[in-house]
């Protein structure tokens, strides 16, 4: 694609330059300033080319950077639940010291 954008360029700029000699020959302004405006949409074309190109890359990378992030985003979330679990089982352990059966007298006692 790089190629025929090229082509069209490089031909756009030699049809500008045409233009400006010919104005020079006949001293007309006009063709002077369509010479300018032909080499700046010349100049306009390469420039969004390149500008798409890297937003083109961008976007067809995003699909790619969501999967990565689900799969970090499940390991996180796996390693938390374990972490979870792992405190559960320490804060049930720690639970059955002898100052339970004093908290079950008072919850029997609100009733």
């Amino acid at each position: 694609m790089m190629i025929p954008i090229l082509i069209i360029a490089i031909g756009l700029v030699a049809w500008s330059l045409h233009l400006m000699q010919e104005a020079v020959e006949q001293r007309q302004f006009s063709l002077m300033l369509a010479g300018t405006l032909v080499a700046t949409a010349a100049a306009a074309m390469v420039s969004v080319y390149f500008l798409m190109g890297n937003c083109m890359g961008y976007l067809t990378r995003i699909p790619h950077d969501i999967a990565y992030n689900q799969e970090t985003y499940e390991s996180v979330v796996q390693y938390l639940r374990e972490q979870e679990l792992a405190d559960a089982k320490i804060y049930l352990s720690d639970s059955s010291t002898p100052s339970m059966p004093s908290i079950k007298k008072l919850d029997q006692s609100v009733h």
